[in-house]
């Protein structure tokens, strides 16, 4: 288990527990995200709190559960990061497909 996962209203908090989020766990992290997308959840916040290190194996699997939850009609918000995690997806501009939050009750702030 990756994810410690919390549900409030058909929406979901799951906060990534280990340190490093790469290869090691990618697979692992996809799976249940899928899990979770298919229980007819609205939203999933992810979040990145104690996470100090991504690689692209990861960030891989991030994209594979957006995927997922797009046709789902589920949003996924990141939630979190650490500076070099936050700068990595700015680089790379994951910023621009997810929406990316200081803190949960940041992005439970967006709901109407």
């Amino acid at each position: 288990m990756i994810l410690k996962v919390e549900e409030i209203n058909r929406v979901v908090q799951a906060t990534i527990l280990p340190e490093e989020a790469s290869l090691s766990n990618a697979d692992l992290f996809k799976e249940e995200m899928i899990t979770i997308l298919g229980q007819g959840v609205r939203l999933v916040i992810v979040s990145f709190e104690n996470v100090n290190y991504i690689d692209s194996s990861f960030l891989g699997s991030l994209v594979v559960a957006l995927k997922y939850a797009m046709p789902r009609n589920v949003d996924i918000y990141l939630v979190s990061l650490k500076p070099d995690v936050k700068n990595l997806l700015t680089l790379i501009r994951m910023d621009k497909v997810f929406r990316i939050f200081d803190s949960f009750e940041a992005a439970m702030g967006t709901l109407a």
